[in-house]
């Protein structure tokens, strides 16, 4: 029976996830030669290419695809498992990758980690803020921040706050050369601030009332991929903004921004902190759900 090495399989996932040779070994702390070697050597008792090499790049072929998806996962696991061990003796460590908007990060860095990494100060946290739909598990994260309607129905997720609304704002400067829009229609005639995810697709304007929906491709002067962006831009009379509540709560009470329209202003489910149902989560992710339920659970008793 063909047999490899537990070191020879985790060089090749740190080969395929960085795409460099050079990148791998600085990480694994080897020579870049050793690390070909033993790729040679693995790719030889395999008897399949598991790489395309040039001088420039390195990818993985079909067969280094479908070996990387089984072996990926086995991997995380023993290295998982080696570190719940470790930090049952010791203090816990590990770290945790995470998946977020803006939006989605702030609450967590504001009231989350402060207490979470002074109570464990040997677990790192990365938040990586993207408005992708990201696969959390495909992409090597842990755990992911979105509202709960784009959270996956294989996930276990964690609510964090209400729910939430959204909302066409305008400034009065804007509205004092404006008429005030009085049905969904009359946006059609306004200059809206649009958004645009990192995948290239436009968000569309979703606006309900008593059972109506109207589902609108908006035009406007400007097209922004950040929604505290969008609130700067409708503070600054550029045009209408559609964008979450509580992003201009401060706003509206102050006078600097105008709700309009606010009876076609859809209720969604609020933020979630999700991770995979599936698999036994590590010792820093089990301590941070923990931390992230403890303090959902006071916040959501004091609205």
């Amino acid at each position: 029976m063909l047999q490899a090495g537990l070191s020879e399989l985790t060089a090749f996932v740190v080969i395929a996830e960085q795409k460099s040779f050079r990148a791998a070994a600085r990480g694994m702390g080897v020579s870049p030669s050793a690390l070909s070697h033993a790729m040679r050597n693995l790719e030889e008792r395999l008897n399949v290419r598991l790489f395309n090499r040039t001088t420039r790049s390195v990818a993985l072929t079909e067969a280094g695809e479908q070996l990387l998806r089984r072996v990926k996962p086995a991997i995380t696991d023993l290295a998982d498992a080696v570190n719940e061990v470790a930090s049952a003796i010791n203090r816990p460590s590990g770290s945790i990758r995470i998946s977020a908007s803006e939006a989605g990060a702030r609450p967590l860095v504001r009231h989350v980690l402060p207490d979470f990494l002074k109570k464990y100060p040997d677990i790192h946290v990365e938040i990586v803020v993207d408005t992708r739909f990201v696969d959390i598990v495909a992409d090597g994260f842990d755990a992911g921040m979105r509202i709960l309607e784009d959270v996956p129905r294989d996930m276990i997720a964690i609510r964090l706050g209400p729910d939430m609304r959204f909302a066409a704002v305008a400034s009065p400067d804007y509205l004092s050369r404006h008429a005030p829009p009085k049905t969904p229609q009359d946006l059609e005639h306004h200059r809206c601030i649009r958004f645009r995810f990192a995948s290239g697709a436009l968000y569309r304007w979703n606006l309900e009332h008593q059972g109506a929906n109207v589902n609108m491709d908006v035009a406007g002067p400007m097209t922004l991929g950040n929604t505290n962006l969008m609130v700067d831009a409708a503070l600054a009379g550029i045009g209408i903004a559609w964008v979450p509540d509580y992003h201009v709560k401060e706003h509206l009470l102050s006078g600097r921004l105008i709700q309009l329209l606010p009876e076609w202003s859809p209720s969604l489910p609020g933020l979630c902190l999700y991770y995979p149902a599936n698999r036994h989560p590590p010792t820093a992710l089990k301590l941070f759900t923990q931390a992230v339920r403890e303090w959902a659970s006071l916040d959501q008793s004091t609205q």
